[in-house]
């Protein structure tokens, strides 16, 4: 059989950070690669009383459900966004498989082969997959530590005529910083008076370390009547991958043409697990929990930092994020990350190169460490292999 793929699977990419987890699963090496959230603060007896509660209302549970969601978590995900100042009906909501489908799904209804989508650089890698993956250009912004450069933004407009700016400004992957208020004022003024629409992906806004600052979406600052703002977030983070459980918010338009998208690609996610869900947040104390992961979290953060700073490296840099899962790390410039990787594998340990990450010519002397997946007696390990691979890759290029 002569298997003819389409053009656009053809030129489909795999994802370098999955391949690279591939790489890591059920070996000794310690991964500081993978987006992962950690197992030890997995809510499990709550999920387990959750699901019980479920299948206590008999076989309905199990029925096909609505494409849009179960009803009564949107409501709840509504009330409780409402706290963040992000006013939304449920109506104007759509559950989606991981906040990554709504990227997606956007992507099918909004966008043609040859359309602008402007993004930072570096930015999502699984965002620029589902870009590509439709044949849109994706044209980089300059970026600096407080976001996108609004004049870069405004020329950019005026050369590429971009349907859609997509961004991640609170604690994004993979860098790990946090948009200031100005520029998220600016990005959607420039929005509204541009005709472009902003995709704001927040999947990290709940995981922040200080509680003395708080980090506005968007979309919460969008007074228009005809928003200029899609918001979308996930369960991922804060309860536990596996539910695959997102959802996207925005003007009905948009959102009843993406809600006929997904009718095609799958009718509608696990009402199953959405109904758990539901259970969850009802019964159980979710912002308790979220303090708990946020504390634990930034614990790591800090512990990474140090052991990094032990080390006797003058012209290597990081961050410290104020929240999230990821440090972003700047090599010397002569230095080539994935060359690196292949000396840390050796070691036994892994990241995530900071070439993928980017949209035309990478950086490649940048990677991404995740600090939440790992216990602090393996976070202690891994930075000393990561040491010795760096000392093991500054030998053989000097």
């Amino acid at each position: 059989m002569n298997y003819l793929l389409s053009e656009t699977a053809q030129n489909s990419k795999v994802s370098a950070v999955r391949e690279i987890l591939k790489l890591t699963q059920g070996s000794s090496v310690i991964s500081f690669a993978g987006g992962l959230p950690a197992e030890e603060f997995f809510p499990i007896e709550a999920l387990d009383a959750a699901f019980e509660r479920v299948f206590e209302q008999g076989k309905k549970s199990l029925q096909y459900g609505l494409t849009e969601g179960y009803t009564p978590l949107r409501e709840q995900i509504s009330v409780r966004m409402s706290k963040k100042g992000i006013h939304a009906d449920p109506s104007d909501m759509l559950l989606t498989t991981g906040s990554q489908q709504a990227i997606d799904l956007l992507a099918r209804v909004y966008l043609e082969p040859g359309d602008v989508v402007l993004v930072e650089n570096p930015t999502y890698l699984a965002a620029l997959q589902v870009f590509h993956y439709y044949r849109v250009q994706v044209v980089s912004i300059r970026s600096d530590r407080f976001g996108m450069d609004l004049d870069d933004l405004s020329r950019k407009i005026d050369e590429y005529n971009p349907k859609m700016v997509y961004v991640t400004p609170t604690f994004s992957n993979p860098t790990g910083k946090v948009w200031s208020k100005e520029r998220r004022k600016g990005l959607l003024e420039i929005g509204h008076d541009r005709n472009v629409l902003i995709l704001e992906d927040d999947p990290y806004g709940e995981l922040q370390f200080r509680d003395d600052v708080s980090y506005p979406t968007i979309f919460s600052m969008d007074q228009h009547p005809n928003g200029a703002v899609l918001y979308t977030s996930t369960f991922s983070k804060t309860v536990v991958p596996a539910l695959r459980t997102g959802w996207v918010v925005g003007d009905p338009t948009i959102i009843q043409a993406m809600t006929r998208a997904k009718q095609a690609a799958d009718l509608h996610s696990s009402s199953l697990d959405q109904q758990a869900l539901y259970q969850l947040m009802t019964h159980f104390d979710l912002d308790a929990h979220i303090q708990e992961i946020r504390s634990q979290y930034r614990q790591r953060m800090e512990l990474m930092s140090q052991l990094l700073h032990r080390q006797p490296w003058t012209d290597i840099r990081w961050n410290e994020p104020e929240g999230g899962m990821f440090l972003w790390m700047e090599l010397p410039s002569d230095w080539n990350a994935e060359t690196l990787l292949q000396h840390a594998v050796k070691e036994g340990v892994a990241f995530v190169p900071g070439t993928e990450f980017y949209v035309g010519t990478p950086q490649s002397n940048t990677l991404r460490l995740n600090f939440t997946h790992t216990s602090p007696e393996n976070m202690a390990i891994g930075m000393e292999r990561l040491a010795r691979a760096v000392n093991s890759f500054h030998l053989a290029h000097v």
